[in-house]
């Protein structure tokens, strides 16, 4: 191959000489797995009227008791108004409350009711199964591997106090024992 030339790999596809291999094998497959493993949810959440909005936010609301909304909003990344319209409607229909807090009575702190824990149950069975049916395939010798991938992945720059607990894995709920 005379230089300059590009060549390509069936699971890298181009590249130049010299540069790192682009990975459309890995990146490709990141957009199906992602996309599979919410839709499992999505099935469910469309009979509440519900999105993935909805989910993320019930998710971390169910782990994390007593979630600060300004927390919420740094872990979703996402506007006040986009929170504020998706948290209403958890509010009023009782999947989510919201207290004051006890030293500061400003903060808005986030607690999901059992109807909330109850979907979130659901919704992480889903997504359970298709990990383990995953891992399976794998062998569950593996799954310590696929983890630090993940967790790989992940910004670890990031100031999210959620983020920062789930890195730390300090933190255990009562959903972690059932």
């Amino acid at each position: 191959m005379k230089a300059g030339a590009h060549s390509t790999d069936a699971a890298t596809g181009p590249t130049t000489p010299g540069a790192t291999p682009l990975r459309w094998d890995i990146i490709e497959l990141l957009f199906f797995a992602y996309r599979d493993f919410v839709g499992d949810a999505d099935h469910v959440l469309e009979e509440f009227g519900f999105g993935r909005a909805h989910h993320r936010v019930v998710h971390f609301v169910t782990r994390y008791p007593g979630l600060k909304v300004a927390d919420l909003l740094d872990v979703l990344r996402i506007t006040k108004q986009s929170l504020g319209r998706v948290l209403k409607q958890l509010l009023d229909e009782g999947y989510i409350v919201q207290k004051a807090g006890d030293n500061d009575r400003r903060q808005r702190l986030l607690f999901a009711t059992a109807k909330g824990e109850a979907l979130v149950a659901k919704l992480a069975g889903l997504q359970t199964a298709r990990i383990t049916r995953a891992l399976d395939s794998i062998g569950p010798e593996n799954a310590d591997s696929v983890r630090r991938f993940l967790l790989g992945m992940i910004d670890q720059t990031d100031p999210d106090k959620v983020l920062e607990e789930i890195l730390r894995g300090s933190r255990k709920t009562v959903k972690d024992s059932r």
